[in-house]
């Protein structure tokens, strides 16, 4: 394709404002301290649970996934390709999962309250929301990862009050004054 070809299109004002505006960072950094507040509730609660991660561990996710495979026998909530994950994957294996479902959501928390690497926390937030959902389980899923997803999708100043203001320059992701009316 020839340099001429080359459309660029001028970004709408609202997805400019939202996405690529640092003085959206305050709402950003709101849904941010409520996803990440709830993450690392879950979290903190599963650690501290013998359950998740004690001398009974993965006793938790076992009981789960065999909840699962039951809905995807009796019901469409849990479709049968998933289902066979579950039951091949996840089951065998349920004290591995159960300690990184555990840390997991300790860590999406604290990324996201910290505003580090907020993206990657709020993908790896929205990646479990979608696995519980898969699993048949609704609760706060869908909003979290609703919630995750516009966080993902403004990672560039949804930490803009957090760690990410100092931490993604250093790691290449440099922040500059842009004129939109070039």
């Amino acid at each position: 394709m020839a340099q001429k070809d080359i459309i660029f299109m001028k970004e709408n004002p609202i997805s400019r404002f939202l996405l690529n505006d640092t003085r959206s960072g305050w709402l950003w950094l709101v849904i941010r301290l409520y996803v990440g507040y709830v993450w690392l509730k879950a979290g903190w609660g599963k650690i501290h649970n013998d359950a998740w991660v004690g001398e009974n561990g993965g006793a938790a996710v076992a009981g789960f996934v065999q909840g699962a495979i039951a809905k995807s026998l009796e019901t469409n909530d849990v479709t049968g390709w998933y289902a066979a994950f579950l039951e091949n994957i996840v089951l065998p294996n349920a004290k591995v999962f159960a300690f990184v479902v555990a840390y997991g959501e300790i860590l999406v928390g604290l990324g996201l309250i910290l505003g580090l690497l907020t993206g990657i926390a709020a993908f790896f937030g929205s990646m479990m929301n979608v696995s519980f959902l898969f699993a048949g389980t609704i609760s706060t899923n869908p909003i979290l990862f609703i919630l995750a997803t516009w966080l993902v999708l403004a990672w560039k100043v949804a930490g803009w009050y957090g760690l990410d203001r100092w931490a993604l320059p250093k790691l290449g992701t440099p922040w500059s004054k842009l004129d939109y009316d070039e």
